[in-house]
């Protein structure tokens, strides 16, 4: 797909994955930070100098965003460093454990929001949203797999790694109104993918929609939430990634992802079309296939929390069917296209990175206790450190005033 300056652009690739592996395993703050900046600048350059249409608005756009929620996060950091003397991950909490040092509730709240704005961008959550659908769109397609499956999990990785263990009191404060949001991005994804009429772009609005159910997952506080999260970040990465990569394929054959010309490429194309069916099914939660457990839990967790966000939420679910199904209809059925008369179908070298994207979904659906329990006793670790399990569960099984009285008088 990429003709032009192939080395450089894989040297960028190779870049950003040095970014991407130092954020996901470094345990100090600063060396966090650093590589989350790295992992910032090869993207930028990517969807610049190899995007299409308006790439240097959307470019420009997505590095602004994602380097204002990046200040926030180094005040947040310096912050902490004075008050602790160290960026190390592993000694802040072992200072908060043990009483070394104490914070109160107003500095807990601005730790959280100045880690919470650079997550919230790099998700994104509602309404720090507006850089992903013309970024998404207008990356060469590689950079957009990647956005979709693995960059917006930096900020997801983040909010339940770094904000919620170092500040819960800030966490459990703001925790109402980001799930709101999250439900807000949840249902609004989905409206405005019903509308689209490019297929890379109505893929890019389901990214929003489905990040919602991790953000509410997390901010739901309890092990069903949590779980469904993690797992849903699995699935997401996966589902999305292929249904970019596939868009991809279409639009290497046909130059164009405008609905209106497509149509009826299942006649031509019916291997592409089966593939792009069943993704498409793991995407909007289908049994046996991978997002179905992530979503159901998140479901579930939010309901034990808040009944009322799981019913909203599931607004979303229905949706996702809607758009999905009826973009699918557009695209794949009804009468070809007289310009989609020449083979369509994927090729031997096509299959290569479909197959283990496929296996994988059917093995995430399927399987799940091959990843549930390592996913379940890290939640567990984090929602035991930070109390926030315990405190929703007191808040929602404290007896009344009447009731102690009674007990007390029977003692």
């Amino acid at each position: 797909m990429i003709q032009d300056r192939p080395k450089s652009f894989f040297a960028l690739l190779l870049l950003f994955e040095f970014g991407l592996i130092g954020v996901f395993t470094s345990l100090d703050l600063f060396v966090f930070y650093i590589f989350w900046e790295v992992a910032l600048v090869p993207m930028y350059i990517m969807v610049g100098a190899w995007g299409s249409g308006k790439r240097g608005p959307a470019a420009v756009k997505f590095f602004v965003y994602t380097m204002f929620g990046s200040v926030l996060m180094l005040a947040s950091l310096l912050y902490l460093l004075s008050l602790t003397g160290t960026t190390d991950y592993i000694g802040i909490l072992t200072a908060f454990s043990t009483g070394h040092v104490t914070l109160t509730a107003q500095q807990q709240l601005l730790i959280f929001l100045g880690f919470f704005m650079a997550f919230a961008v790099k998700v994104p959550i509602f309404p720090f949203h507006t850089w992903l659908p013309n970024t998404y769109t207008q990356a060469p397609m590689p950079a957009t797999f990647l956005l979709a499956a693995i960059m917006s999990k930096m900020g997801t990785y983040g909010l339940l790694r770094f904000s919620i263990t170092m500040s819960p009191g800030g966490a459990q404060r703001c925790a109402p109104w980001i799930a709101v949001l999250a439900i807000i991005g949840i249902i609004y994804g989905a409206l405005i993918a019903l509308m689209q009429t490019n297929v890379k772009r109505l893929i890019a609005y389901s990214s929003i929609s489905h990040l919602g159910f991790i953000v509410l997952g997390i901010f739901s506080f309890n092990q069903q939430g949590a779980d469904g999260a993690v797992y849903q970040m699995l699935a997401h990465g996966l589902s999305t990634g292929a249904l970019f990569l596939l868009a991809g394929y279409i639009e290497q054959r046909r130059a164009s992802l405008e609905i209106s010309d497509l149509g009826g490429i299942a006649t031509p194309a019916p291997a592409l079309a089966t593939v792009f069916l069943i993704t498409m099914f793991a995407s909007v939660g289908l049994p046996t296939l991978c997002n179905f457990i992530g979503e159901f839990l998140v479901l579930q967790g939010a309901a034990i929390t808040h009944f009322s966000w799981a019913a909203w939420a599931a607004v979303g679910v229905i949706l996702s069917a809607a758009y999905m199904l009826w973009m699918y209809q557009r695209v794949f059925l009804g009468k070809v296209h007289e310009h989609t008369a020449s083979s369509l179908d994927l090729s031997p070298g096509d299959w290569v990175p479909v197959v283990p994207l496929l296996l994988l979904m059917v093995w995430l659906g399927c399987y799940t206790q091959t990843f549930m329990p390592v996913i379940s006793l890290a939640n567990g670790t984090i929602l035991e450190q930070t109390q926030m399990n315990k405190t929703y569960q007191v808040r929602r099984v404290t007896p009344a005033p009447t009731q102690v009285a009674e007990v007390s008088h029977a003692r």
